[in-house]
């Protein structure tokens, strides 16, 4: 029997990111490597998450890196769909931009 995938979270953005470590649920910043550390991530995760080159993470990287930021999963990822994996919430600010003309 196959294991099924993990499943994956989008972060919200990287500036809400960027955010939540200048003023972490202590009221403290943490730096990029702090936070990778804290986290057990790679330093590379951190920075490619901080600069938008990735939006993708396994749940338990996306858990230790909220623990680490003392902030509830959902106020910085987004759990994405087991099939497709498409980033929807990504459209959606287009979609309502355009609606909105």
């Amino acid at each position: 029997m196959s294991k099924a995938p993990p499943q994956m979270y989008a972060v919200h953005s990287p500036d809400r990111l960027k955010l939540l470590m200048e003023r972490t649920g202590t009221g403290e910043s943490i730096t990029s490597r702090d936070l990778a550390a804290a986290a057990g991530v790679a330093h590379g995760t951190i920075g490619a998450l901080m600069s938008g080159a990735q939006r993708l993470v396994p749940e338990d990287k996306a858990r230790a890196i909220t623990t680490a930021l003392g902030v509830k999963l959902l106020v910085l990822f987004i759990p994405m769909e087991r099939s497709g994996r498409v980033f929807v919430p990504a459209q959606a600010p287009a979609q309502a931009s355009r609606e909105a003309v």
